[in-house]
Parts: structure tokens; C-alpha cells; sequence
């Protein structure tokens, strides 16, 4: 399969690397780690004007009109340089879905405001106990012309700072609904915490909040989001693991070890050789399952084959890479332990290598012999 991109793909990608590169420089992550908000405001206005929050929003609401193989390639730009900003939340979690699925109503009031900048959204796909997104555990009741969820969810991300979410649930005749919610509203309280990676969460207690469903009521909807919520967390981990074994690169070949640089002892060269394969199979199954889902085929088994290997196999690499380091790899001063936390963080999202395979062995259980 040909997976080399277009003019038009590869000047995304070479444009979201110029400006990650330009503003998310090493210094500038430890400040806004610092920070209480742990969101670069400056680089989010930088990726507003130079119209990559836009590339994914329809031309008719001040879009570039394209589509997720750009986001992966905007996202694993962002994993390279473990950027903090709520790309993934807000352009795959909360745009492409009302973009696909939202009243023309719905797509006016939220993707111009996405593409310029001014709002952040996200979803609330992870289920407390089992966390399986497609049986949402948050209830919905009809109260007149509107909707009141109850319930609880969990790990939310950019919750704390989002201004809507979207939030599946279960209606009372067994039904699956997906309904947008201001996580500032009455009936919702948020409890913010600090995750792996340095960055925030909010938990969502829903009390009777008022919610307005997202477009018709489709019961793909859910599994629709999630393929393609899981398809962005495995484009950004490609990019941690390029970042990562770029660092270990470069810091093996400057460092010397009994008048020789590292990179030239076997075991050194066999390890990164192990993460560099690792990365390319993250990559090829990345853009497999990104491919198949842009085609319009089914494409449920791929992204969770792409799942399994950036938990997996990027586990691995940022394990590797931080050995590579020795005792520098320890030093939170020193930039690689980032992509550690990230990659940890990206693993367990959504459900790590066990729970993909125990996803998959079940599709393929039930598939039709």
C-alpha cells in the first residue's frame, strides 16, 4: 500500500513543525508545566493563525476542509516536541464529530470558533470501573425539548478548561446518544487532577445537567468517535517516539565512553535499532488504520492493531530511550524524561495493549466465519 502523502499533506506537516518547533522549545514546556493552567495559550494562537486548528473544519465554517490524515499529521508533530496544548481534545474528540454529525445549527455556533482558536472542546469517552467507552454508564433523560445527564466521567481531557463536551450516553429505552454539555453549567461539577504527563484532567460528576444532543440520534456514533479518538492518540505517540529516539541519537553519538561515542558499542546500537523498528511499526499501522477510516472502510480491527502497537511498542521505545540516557535520563531537567511521561500516558489511554487485545480477539470471535 502507498502510503506517500500529497503536496498538500506534506505542507501541513512541514508547516506544524516549523511552528512547534519555534514556540514549544524546551524551555518553554518546563514553564507552562509550571503553570497552573499546563496549556501554552501562545503556541495555540500560533497553530489559529497559521490555520492548522483549522484544517479539519469545513470550508463553509472558515475551514481548510480536510480531513484526519492531516490531524495525524498535525498531532504527531505535536508528539515530537510533547507540546502542552489540547490539540487532540478539541480537533478530534470535539470537531470532527460535530462536524460529521452536529445540526447545521451546532456547526455554526462551534467549528468557526474552533478554527480561530477562541474555544477548546473535548469528549468524555473513558467509563469509570471496566472503561469501555462504548457502554457509556451516564444516563440521559428527556426533560421537555432537552436532555438531563447523570453520572460520572472520569479522566476527561482538557475538561477543566473546556467549553463543551461531549458526553455519550445511555438513554432509558436502551438507546446510545451522544450530547454536548457545558462543563461549567448547572448539574455538572468538576474535579480537576494533575495526569502522568504533567498535564490535566477534569473528573465530571453530571447531577441533572442539561445537555442538547449531538444531531440525529445515531447509534454509531460512539464507536465512530472512539476509532478515531484512538487513531489520534497513536499518531501523537509515533511522534513521541521520533522525538524520543531523535534525543537518544544525538545524545549517544556526543557521548563519549572509554575515548569512543556510545553509539558505537553493539549494545547500544542493537537497543535504538529495536526502538527505531518499533516506531516504523507504530507508523505503518498508524496510517493503515488513518487510511481505511478516510477510504470509508470499516477499519475497527486496524485501529486497534494500531492501538495495541503504540501502547506496546511505544512503551518500549520510551523504555529504551530512557536507558540510553543513563543517569541523564533520571535528571527531570534533562528533556527525555518528557516523552516517558507522555509515552506512559498515551499507552494507557482509552485502554492499553491488554485491553486491545481482548477488544480485538472478541471482533474477531464474533466476526462471521
Amino acid at each position: 500500500m502507498d502510503f506517500t502523502f500529497s503536496e498538500e499533506q506534506e505542507a501541513v506537516r512541514d508547516l506544524a513543525s516549523q511552528v512547534f518547533e519555534g514556540h514549544a522549545t524546551t524551555e518553554r514546556v518546563k514553564d507552562v508545566e509550571r503553570s497552573d493552567e499546563r496549556f501554552d495559550r501562545q503556541l495555540w494562537r500560533a497553530l489559529a493563525d497559521a490555520g492548522l486548528l483549522a484544517i479539519a473544519v469545513p470550508e463553509e465554517q472558515g475551514g481548510s476542509g480536510l480531513g484526519l490524515v492531516e490531524l495525524c499529521l498535525l498531532l504527531e508533530q505535536q508528539g515530537r516536541r510533547v507540546a502542552p496544548v489540547p490539540l487532540w481534545p478539541t480537533l478530534v474528540l470535539g470537531a470532527l464529530p460535530i462536524a460529521e454529525f452536529g445540526t447545521p445549527e451546532q456547526q455554526q455556533e462551534w467549528l468557526p470558533r474552533v478554527a480561530s482558536g477562541d474555544v477548546v472542546l473535548t469528549a468524555a469517552l473513558s467509563e469509570p470501573g471496566v472503561n469501555d467507552p462504548l457502554r457509556p454508564q451516564v444516563t440521559a433523560t428527556r426533560d421537555g425539548d432537552t436532555w438531563r445527564l447523570d453520572g460520572a466521567k472520569p479522566s476527561v481531557p482538557a475538561g477543566y478548561i473546556a467549553d463543551g463536551v461531549l458526553v455519550p450516553a445511555s438513554s432509558g429505552d436502551g438507546g446510545l446518544g451522544v450530547f454536548l454539555v457545558d462543563p461549567a453549567g448547572p448539574g455538572v461539577e468538576r474535579t480537576v487532577a494533575a495526569t502522568t504527563d504533567r498535564q490535566k484532567v477534569a473528573h465530571l460528576e453530571l447531577t441533572g445537567a442539561p445537555a442538547e444532543q449531538l444531531g440525529a440520534d445515531a447509534p454509531r456514533m460512539t464507536a465512530w468517535m472512539l476509532d478515531r479518538a484512538l487513531v489520534g492518540l497513536c499518531a501523537m505517540q509515533v511522534g513521541v517516539g521520533e522525538g524520543a529516539l531523535r534525543m537518544a541519537a544525538g545524545y549517544t553519538s556526543e557521548r563519549q565512553q572509554f575515548g569512543r561515542p556510545l553509539s558505537t558499542f553493539q549494545g547500544v546500537a542493537l537497543k535504538a535499532a529495536d526502538a527505531y523498528i518499533d516506531t516504523e511499526a507504530m507508523r505503518v499501522t498508524l496510517w493503515q488504520a488513518a487510511w481505511r477510516l478516510t477510504a470509508g472502510l470499516d477499519a475497527t480491527r486496524e485501529v486497534m492493531v494500531a492501538k495495541w502497537w503504540a501502547s506496546e511498542g511505544g512503551q518500549r521505545v520510551v523504555h529504551i530511550t530512557q536507558h540510553l540516557h543513563g543517569g541523564m535520563g533520571a535528571d527531570i531537567d534533562y528533556p527525555v524524561h518528557r516523552y516517558f511521561l507522555w509515552g506512559k500516558q498515551i499507552e494507557d489511554t482509552l485502554g492499553g495493549a491488554s485491553a486491545q487485545l481482548a477488544r480485538l480477539g472478541q471482533t474477531l470471535a464474533e466476526a462471521p466465519a
